[in-house]
């Protein structure tokens, strides 16, 4: 499933971001944010994506 490896690339970028932003970094606050925000619409794509074969 395609989805599923764009997932696991998104989750992968954003560990830099996640080590600044815990060091108080406030613009790697923001793209943590934005890119969780993407990691969580993509991993609801892959759970209607599941559905849909489920019901198939």
């Amino acid at each position: 499933m395609q989805e599923y490896e764009q997932l696991k690339q998104l989750v992968e970028e954003v560990d830099d971001d996640i080590k600044k932003a815990e060091g108080g970094n406030k613009a790697a606050q923001t793209r943590v944010r934005k890119q969780m925000q993407d990691v969580k619409n993509l991993a609801q794509d892959i759970r209607k994506k599941c559905l849909e074969l489920r019901d198939a």
